[in-house]
């Protein structure tokens, strides 16, 4: 997520609290109800934004490591079609070698 992503977030995450605040003052709450409800609901927005990311973190699916992940593949994709037919022939023989030890 870029910087700017990020501001924009927590820019819509004010506003939604603001609105929220006011809607519930038209439902007909008091103000101090509303602005309890209205942190509550932003509360809860908020721990759900940082659940996401914990939960990224965790299953390493953020940007950086897929980034990371789709380079690594490219390099051996490319490592692998620049190899001679030699080779192939004697990775193969040490992949099968190690196969059957294991």
């Amino acid at each position: 997520m870029r910087r700017i992503d990020a501001i924009a977030i927590t820019f819509a995450f004010f506003i939604l609290g603001g609105l929220a605040f006011w809607g519930l003052k038209i439902y007909g709450l008091s103000s101090e109800n509303a602005g309890i409800w209205s942190q509550l609901v932003l509360v809860a927005g908020i721990l759900g934004w940082v659940s996401t990311y914990v939960y990224r973190a965790v299953t390493q699916t953020m940007t950086l490591n897929q980034q990371l992940t789709n380079y690594k593949t490219e390099v051996l994709k490319k490592q692998l079609a620049e190899m001679s037919p030699e080779d192939l022939a004697k990775l193969q023989a040490e992949v099968d070698a190690e196969s059957q030890s294991s």
